[in-house]
């Protein structure tokens, strides 16, 4: 297992949705994952956060984790998605932070937390994505 350095994770973002839902993503491991996403240009037409971004920012943490879990010889797949909406946000940034749930050799979990500028939850997830062996080229 190894972290996901800096240089990686700009190469793994290029041309993604989450380049253009404008998410970054700050520390990986396969134990934690932090990011963000702004709330401009992410909302549904009230002006509200929009539920599936949330979900983008979730999924992207806790794939991030997983995937540094799965490392050097594995990748990891997303299968299941919940989540949780709390409470509604209008402007500035959203916050998460993937925490590890279970890390096993086929499956790992974990448990996302969205929050707003003032540390305030918008939503929670859990993700779950398989561990596969990376196919030979």
């Amino acid at each position: 297992m190894a972290d996901i350095d800096d240089v990686s994770l700009a190469q793994l973002q290029a041309g993604t949705l989450m380049e253009r839902m404008g998410i970054t993503v700050g520390a990986v491991t396969a134990e934690r994952a932090v990011g963000s996403m702004p709330v401009e240009g992410n909302t549904q037409p009230y002006g509200l956060l929009h539920g599936g971004a949330s979900a983008v920012l979730a999924e992207t943490l806790g794939s991030y984790a997983a995937m540094a879990h799965a490392q050097p010889d594995g990748i990891a797949v997303g299968v299941d998605l919940s989540i949780t909406h709390h409470r509604a946000v209008r402007e500035g940034t959203v916050r998460g932070e993937a925490t590890a749930l279970h890390r096993g050799r086929t499956v790992a979990s974990y448990a996302i937390t969205i929050e707003d500028e003032s540390g305030r939850p918008v939503a929670t997830a859990r993700l779950t994505c398989a561990i596969r062996q990376r196919a030979e080229t």
